[in-house]
């Protein structure tokens, strides 16, 4: 049979190729020596392309092939995560353009949190097809292929989803017995051991189960260091047969001294400004530093500010699935029952810039909160640094764990109403989801202003900017000023915050195709949403509890035409919505429920945040389906976004704007020589912002020695400084290409090169407010605008491949081969993440 022949099995039990990311003219980039070709499971639409056949299960919601699909879809095959030698998700994802990466914080907590379109999507990442909500930094060694949808996507998966969402498809039994064994050595002790064995137990039961075991440094930053290991065995029955059942289960844990990365040389706000005057873009201090006292010295790429005394992260997951199956002729019922419990725990270092001990304080703005330049700290008897060079070791803490249960029911299958073909998806989705979370207590300084002074520096909470020292003998102490020794333990259970969700959904999708060269797609979604937060309380009270309702409605329409059978022209438009909570704690809530008693007022005035997005585009497959081409042009508007008034009251008035072009391909230019990847730009603009509250001090007047207020504090509202900026985390230009030659039979060679634009954390300026002693209240504009971020930068990778026999192979990655110094995340204030040197390793791969 020609390898680009495209097979369906006998029974169309549904529509594998989706709206949501298949194959449809994906090449496949093994050969035919390595690729399973026994009988599949005949519920699944086989695809056959360039001698790899492709029947990986499939989401019920996916109701038209990539081709015929009116959205902008990424799908990531292993086979490119394998060539570029990526470990993890994030890792993976920087191959795909227009995706890059938040930072994490106190609230925010460590975890991957890809950013799609502009859009924080940390809590829109699915497992096949189940949402996947805990806060963790996912593994490879079990997946099978990633799907990206871009473009609000709450029809699909539900809350959130504004910028698109993340499914991760899973490595499933299969109807062959196949295995593979790699082992990897690299520099900066790289080490990493993987198997995958799929056993066919009998023509309709198979086996299957993958491992991995990895150990590492990171290359350029000494100190930083991180272990893991992860089983996932899963069994399914009725291969090939009308009903089906699949068991699978993921176990993975983590041990780690988590890396932050380099402060921003400059702060700016009411009390701290030290930035020069006018619109200045700070980035990380690396490099050749200038001080404010003219002081000069190098940051090395390896400056490392935690301490391994005190800095740690272990996390653990563990999930188990059961799916069931059944067809009836046409039609396919299937239910999917998702377990998953995930905790972390975790001390990680911030390097805070926010009192200027990074540049220092010489210039610092009138009316500073901290006691004059030079002068002696009565808290600590300190004597201020005011020289800079100096970095607060603040340590962020969290412990805690994630528990959902959710239950899913699909019926999908084809119908014709006359001469009107139907490809339809139905189903419900039962959830419960729960998350609690506490910190550790530690003394760091917290409570000291300024946070840098001889005291402090001799306590090692805050170090020096040029050489940080990450064996200094930390100890921890029972206050901020103590003497008292104290273990660091974790806080008391009544001071831990637990949140609750609960999620019963509808949804319907259906693929019409009008005449063959015309399909109209429609789908949507009915949400009923109900979280409650239960907050911290004191000793001898009770938690006080706050609990919401959101229903949501969401719904997407593209039509469809189809010049030839392998081109299409479309138009779709999208909505979602995120309800407040939508996250529960588990990555950044601008939209949270009360935090505080004091905060309660706020239940009231809540409402989601609404996403729509429109979208034209076009999608080809070309050399017989070898390779896949694609362009989009789209709008996405987000309004009701969380943001003070100009009372200073939660209003839903925010809104922001992203257009943009996105241009994809993959598969094979010619034989032998494939590609993977594309450009996207962006004009992502915070359209408004809200408002922001200066409070002007109180005015007192002594007489007689007594000291008497004549007017109380007030407070007024400024517009916003994020209004009219570029929305942070986003990249207008970004760039990607992985491509591989086969140069040989034995012999491949290939590389990616990934470019990134600019990208901004966060913005900041020095506007204060001032008042008289009649109560006149002045606003002194800002003499500096402060934006926050990271440069942009190229990276290139190179790989090679060579196969010593037919199931033996070894292969070289160099990433980062100019080992070039650069940052992956930035966040809104205090630092940016960066990225390790040149890493080097080879592998040695067994196939049977």
């Amino acid at each position: 049979m020609p390898s680009h022949v495209i097979r369906t099995a006998a029974k169309p039990a549904f529509l594998a190729l989706s709206c949501v990311g298949a194959f449809a003219g994906l090449p496949a980039w093994a050969d035919d020596a390595t690729a399973p070709v026994a009988n599949e499971d005949q519920s699944h639409t086989d695809v056959i392309v360039n001698g790899q056949r492709d029947a990986s299960p499939r989401d019920p919601k996916q109701v038209a092939p990539l081709i015929n699909t009116p959205r902008s879809i990424v799908v990531l095959p292993s086979e490119v995560i394998e060539q570029t030698g990526s470990t993890s998700l994030q890792d993976a994802l920087r191959t795909v353009p227009g995706i890059t990466f938040g930072a994490a914080e106190g609230g925010n907590p460590i975890g991957d949190r890809p950013f799609i379109r502009g859009f924080d999507s940390q809590g829109s990442i699915y497992i096949d097809g189940v949402r996947d909500l805990a806060s963790q930094s996912r593994e490879v060694f079990a997946i099978d292929s990633v799907q990206i949808v871009r473009g609000s996507d709450s029809t699909l998966g539900g809350r959130g989803s504004a910028g698109g969402t993340i499914n991760i498809m899973t490595k499933l039994p299969k109807a062959a017995d196949f295995g593979s064994l790699s082992a990897s050595f690299g520099n900066a002790d790289y080490k990493r051991v993987a198997g995958d064995l799929n056993l066919k137990i009998t023509d309709t039961i198979a086996f299957r189960l993958e491992g991995m075991w990895h150990d590492q440094d990171f290359a350029g930053r000494d100190a930083i260091w991180s272990r893991r290991w992860g089983v996932a065995p899963s069994v399914t029955i009725g291969l090939g047969t009308p009903t089906r059942l699949t068991a699978s289960y993921y176990h993975m844990e983590s041990h780690e001294l988590p890396d932050s990365g380099i402060p921003y040389l400059y702060a700016c706000s009411t009390n701290v400004c030290n930035a020069p005057t006018g619109n200045v873009f700070t980035t990380p201090a690396i490099g050749r530093i200038t001080l404010a006292d003219g002081t000069t010295g190098t940051v090395d790429r390896s400056a490392f500010y935690g301490l391994k005394d005190r800095d740690f992260r272990d996390t653990k997951t563990q999930t188990a699935m059961v799916r069931a199956e059944h067809d009836f002729g046409g039609i396919t019922l299937r239910n999917t029952a998702r377990y998953n419990f995930s905790q972390q725990s975790y001390i990680f270092l911030l390097p805070d810039d926010s009192n200027g001990n990074v540049f220092g304080l010489l210039n610092r703005a009138t009316g500073a909160i901290s006691p004059a330049p030079g002068t002696i700290n009565p808290a600590t008897g300190g004597s201020e640094l005011t020289g800079g060079g100096y970095v607060w070791r603040r340590g962020n803490t969290r412990y805690g764990y994630s528990k959902a249960l959710v239950d899913q029911i699909d019926l999908s299958g084809k119908f014709s109403t006359g001469a009107i073909e139907h490809s339809f998806a139905a189903g419900a989705e039962f959830s419960w989801e729960k998350t609690r979370r506490g910190a550790f207590v530690e003394a760091t300084g917290s409570t000291i202003s300024p946070r840098c002074d001889s005291t402090t520096l001799a306590r090692y909470y805050c170090t020096s900017l040029f050489n940080p020292n990450p064996n200094d003998p930390w100890v921890n102490y029972t206050t901020d000023t103590s003497n008292a020794r104290t273990p660091i333990v974790k806080g008391a259970l009544n001071s831990e915050t637990q949140n609750d969700a609960n999620t019963v959904a509808v949804y319907g999708f259906d693929s019409i195709t009008l005449m063959p060269s015309l399909i109209l797609n429609l789908g949507a979604r009915y949400d009923r949403y109900k979280s409650t937060v239960t907050l911290p309380f004191a000793t001898g009270t009770t938690g006080i509890r706050y609990s919401r309702t959101d229903e949501l409605f969401n719904w997407q329409a593209g039509l469809v035409f189809k010049p030839t059978k392998d081109t299409s022209l479309y138009a779709s438009y999208a909505t979602s919505a995120t309800p407040p909570n939508a996250l529960l704690g588990e990555g950044s809530e601008p939209n949270a429920l009360p935090t505080t008693a004091a905060t309660a007022n706020v239940l009231a005035l809540l409402k989601p945040t609404k996403t729509k997005s429109y979208e034209v585009g076009a999608k080809a497959n070309l050399f017989h389906e070898r390779l896949g081409m694609s362009v989009a042009v789209f709008q996405t508007d987000i309004d009701n976004a969380r943001v003070l008034d100009d009372s200073n009251t939660v209003a839903f008035i925010g809104k922001s704007r992203i257009r943009g072009v996105e241009f994809s391909v993959s598969g094979q230019i010619l034989p032998g020589w494939s590609v993977f990847g594309g450009y996207t730009y962006l004009d992502p603009k915070i359209i408004d912002g809200g408002t922001t509250a200066l409070t002007a001090a109180a005015i007192t007047q002594t007489v007689g020695g007594v000291a008497t207020t004549i007017q109380n504090a007030k407070t007024v509202s400024v517009q916003s400084v994020n209004t009219g900026k570029q929305m942070p985390q986003t990249a207008k230009n970004s760039f990607t290409a992985t491509s591989s030659y086969q140069i040989t039979s034995r012999l491949s060679f290939g590389g990616t090169a990934i470019y990134m634009d600019k990208q901004y954390g966060g913005y900041a300026d020095n506007r204060r407010a001032t008042q008289n002693a009649a109560g006149v209240v002045t606003v002194t504009p800002a003499t500096t605008v402060l934006s926050r971020g990271i440069p942009d930068y190229w990276r290139f990778d190179l790989n090679a491949q060579y196969k010593l026999t037919r199931n033996l192979q070894v292969s070289v990655n160099v990433q980062n081969l100019t080992d070039k110094v650069y940052f992956t995340q930035a966040y809104a204030s205090h630092y940016a993440t960066i990225a390790a040197g040149r890493t080097v390793f080879g592998t040695v791969t067994a196939k049977f």
